[in-house]
C-alpha cells in the first residue's frame, strides 16, 4: 500500500470512486484540514501540497482548516500557509487557532488581512456551517469566545435557520471544557438544531459531548510515524459519520451516529457560595459590549481601557458612564498609558496615539515600531514603551521620542520595571534587558538558555529589588539576576512557576503564582534563594499571566477563570476568595486610596475597597 507512487493518481481516483460509492445518500461532504503547523521548508508543507491535491481530486463540496496553520502566527508562516491553500479549488473556510492567537508578530491582524474575519459563515443546501474564533489572545489562557462573538452568533442563527436549516459548528478547541465561556457557547448553539461540533486541537479522533451537542475532534495534518493526512466529514439527513483521510490510501471510517437534535438545554448549576468580610466590597464599574484583552488604566476619576473592537473608551468609577470612545483598526491589548491631562494609547494598528484625557480626541499619533502589545509605564513626564523589536521612550509633552533601543529581535509584551537609573523588560526573543533610562543604553542581556522563545520571560513583569532583578518563565523558574552586573545569582524550581509575578509592599519579598493555584514568597535579600513562606490560594490549575500585588497588607491573585484570591501575608492564610465572572484576569491596579481595579476578558471592570 505504502509502494503507490508510480501509479499515485490511478490508484487516488479508484479509492476515492470506492468511497464515493454511497454518496448520492448523504447530503453534505466537507474536507477537514486541522491543526497542520506549517512553517516554510518543513515537512509540513510539503504534505500540505500533497492534501491539497487530493482534497481537489475529491468529491468533497468544500474545505474547512479548523485552526493551528503556523506554529507562530507570524507573517511569513501566514502568508506561507494562504500561499499553499489558495491552491485549493473548493469554497474553503479559515479560523485561526492558539499558534496564530497566542503568539502573533501582528497582534493577529495579518489573519483578518489575509482571510478577512477570524469567524465565518456560509450555507449549503442544507447546513448553516458557522466558524469561530476562540483564543487564546496574545497570552497564556483557556479558550474564550469574545463576546460580540456570542452576540454575532446567536443573531446569524436566528436569521439563517429560519429556513429549516440544521447547523454545523466549527471552532479550534473542543467545546468543553476548554473555553472558559463553554456554557455560554453552549448556551447558544443548544437553541438552534446544531446536527455536531467539530475542532481541532488535540492532534487525535474523538467523539464526545459538549453540553447536549455531539462533537467530533478531528486529526492533524502529522499525526506521527509517517502518518499524514485530513478527515472528510459527511452529514445525511440521518447521520453524521467522520472518516481518517491517510494521503495516498482509502479513508477508514472513525464514528458514525444518528443525528439527535432534539437537544435537552443543560444548565451547568454553580454550587460555589462566596461570602465577603464586612469590610470588604467589590462593586462592578463597567460591563462592555466586547471582551476586554488590556489591564486599565486610572486617575482619581475615571478607568481607561481597550476591547476587542478595537475601541479605547474612557468610564467614569462613580457613574459607570462612558466619557469617551476612539476607535483603531484592530484588537487593543495593551492598556492606555495614563499622563496628567492625556492617554497614550498603544494600538495594534502600528501607532502610538495621544488622547484628550476629557474628551477622548486624538492630539497626536506615531506611526513606527508597531503592533504595540506591551504596557507602557509613565514616570513624570516620560513614558517606557515596548514595541515590535524595540523598546522607547517618549516626552509626553513635547510628543518627542528621547531614545529608543532597538536590538530585540521579537515583541514586547509586559510593562517594563523601573528602579532609579534602572528599566527592566522581556521580550519574547528569550531575553531580558536591563536598559539605563536616561539614555537608553544597554547595561547587560540575560537569558534561561533556552532556544524557544515561548520558554523565556517575555511576558513577566519582572521585580526590581534593591540589588536583584528576579523573574519567572514558562521554563517553570524562578531566576535572580545581579542588578548591576547582569550576573546569575541563583535559579529555582521547587514550584511550578509561570508568568505570574509581584513585589511586597517593603520591597522585600518576591510574590509569584504558581500553576499549581499556590503563592509562595521569596526573600529578595542575600544570595541564596530562600523561601519565606508558602500558602495554597485554592485556585486549582493555574497559567493566568496575571500579575500579583499588595494594597492595605492584602495580596491578591487573579486566576485564568473568574477566581480572585486575597492572601494575608503576616498570617500566611489565605482571607477569602470571590468569583468575577468565568474568564481570565488582565491584571490589578491600585489607586492612591489603595482601592485595587481589575478587568476580565468577558469584558468587565470591577473596583475591590477594603475599609
Amino acid at each position: 500500500m505504502e509502494q503507490i507512487h508510480k501509479v499515485y493518481w490511478r490508484f487516488l481516483l479508484a479509492a476515492l470512486m470506492l468511497f464515493s460509492v454511497s454518496l448520492s445518500a448523504f447530503c453534505e461532504r466537507i474536507a477537514v484540514l486541522a491543526d497542520i503547523h506549517v512553517t516554510p521548508g518543513n515537512a509540513n508543507e510539503a504534505k500540505l501540497r500533497e492534501a491539497v491535491a487530493e482534497i481537489n481530486a475529491g468529491d468533497a463540496q468544500l474545505v474547512i482548516l479548523a485552526g493551528d496553520l503556523t506554529n507562530e502566527g507570524s507573517d511569513e508562516q501566514l502568508n506561507n500557509v494562504k500561499s499553499i491553500i489558495d491552491g485549493i479549488n473548493k469554497p474553503l473556510f479559515v479560523i485561526p487557532g492558539n499558534h496564530e492567537n497566542n503568539w502573533s508578530q501582528s497582534a493577529c491582524k495579518t489573519f483578518n488581512d489575509l482571510w478577512g474575519n477570524d469567524r465565518f459563515v456560509t450555507e449549503t443546501d442544507n447546513l448553516v456551517i458557522v466558524g469561530i474564533n476562540c483564543g487564546p489572545y496574545m497570552k497564556m489562557g483557556d479558550g474564550h469566545i469574545k463576546q460580540e462573538d456570542l452576540s454575532w452568533l446567536d443573531r446569524t442563527l436566528a436569521e439563517r435557520t429560519r429556513a429549516g436549516k440544521r447547523v454545523l459548528s466549527v471552532c479550534h478547541y473542543p467545546i468543553m471544557p476548554d473555553l472558559d465561556n463553554c456554557n455560554d457557547y453552549v448556551s447558544v448553539l443548544q437553541k438552534y438544531p446544531v446536527v455536531t461540533h467539530i475542532c481541532g486541537h488535540y492532534h487525535t479522533f474523538k467523539h464526545y459531548k459538549g453540553g447536549d451537542i455531539d462533537a467530533l475532534m478531528c486529526r492533524s495534518l502529522d499525526m506521527k510515524n509517517g502518518n499524514y493526512g485530513y478527515s472528510i466529514l459527511d452529514i445525511t439527513a440521518d447521520s453524521v459519520r467522520l472518516s481518517d483521510k491517510r494521503l495516498g490510501m482509502l479513508p477508514e471510517v472513525k464514528f458514525e451516529y444518528p443525528i439527535d437534535i432534539d437537544i435537552t438545554p443543560i444548565e451547568v448549576a454553580n454550587n460555589e457560595h462566596f461570602t465577603l468580610p464586612d469590610n470588604v466590597k467589590i462593586t462592578l464599574v463597567h460591563r462592555d459590549e466586547a471582551s476586554i484583552f488590556t489591564r486599565i488604566g486610572l486617575d482619581k476619576d475615571n478607568v481607561y481601557f481597550g476591547n476587542s473592537l478595537g475601541y479605547a473608551k474612557s468610564v467614569n468609577i462613580a457613574t459607570g458612564k462612558v466619557n469617551w470612545t476612539y476607535k483603531t483598526d484592530a484588537s487593543l491589548f495593551a492598556r492606555p498609558a495614563v499622563a496628567k491631562k492625556v492617554v497614550v494609547l498603544p494600538t495594534a494598528d502600528k501607532r502610538l496615539v495621544w488622547l484628550d484625557k476629557k474628551s477622548g480626541k486624538p492630539m497626536y499619533e506615531s506611526v513606527a515600531n508597531g503592533p504595540y502589545v506591551a504596557d507602557g509605564v509613565v514616570d513624570g513626564n516620560t513614558l517606557y514603551q515596548g514595541g515590535y523589536m524595540t523598546f522607547q521612550a517618549w516626552d509626553i509633552k513635547k510628543h518627542k521620542m528621547l531614545w529608543s533601543y532597538d536590538s530585540i529581535f521579537n515583541y514586547c509584551q509586559a510593562a517594563p520595571a523601573i528602579s532609579g537609573d534602572d528599566i527592566a523588560f522581556g521580550a519574547w526573543d528569550t531575553n531580558l534587558r536591563l536598559l539605563d533610562r536616561k539614555s537608553g543604553s544597554l547595561r547587560w542581556v540575560w537569558n534561561n538558555g533556552k532556544a524557544a522563545n515561548m520558554l523565556g520571560p517575555g511576558n513577566c513583569v519582572p521585580v526590581v529589588a534593591s540589588d536583584k532583578v528576579i523573574v519567572v518563565a514558562p521554563d517553570r523558574y524562578m531566576t535572580a539576576i545581579d542588578r548591576a552586573t547582569g550576573r546569575q545569582i541563583w535559579r529555582n524550581n521547587d514550584f511550578k512557576y509561570r508568568e505570574s509575578l509581584g513585589v511586597s509592599a517593603d520591597g522585600k519579598a518576591a510574590y509569584a503564582k504558581t500553576m499549581d493555584g499556590e503563592i509562595v514568597a521569596v526573600s529578595t535579600e542575600g544570595n541564596e534563594y530562600r523561601l519565606l513562606w508558602k500558602v495554597d490560594a485554592k485556585l486549582g490549575y493555574e497559567h493566568a499571566p496575571c500579575i500579583v500585588v499588595e494594597s492595605k497588607g492584602i495580596v491578591y491573585l487573579g486566576s485564568r477563570q473568574g477566581l480572585m484570591a486575597a492572601i494575608d501575608p503576616v498570617a500566611q492564610k489565605l482571607l477569602w476568595q470571590y468569583r468575577l465572572g468565568n474568564s481570565e484576569f488582565n491584571g490589578w491596579e491600585i489607586d492612591a486610596n489603595g482601592d485595587v481595579y481589575t478587568s476580565l476578558i468577558e469584558g468587565t471592570i470591577w473596583k475591590i475597597h477594603v475599609d
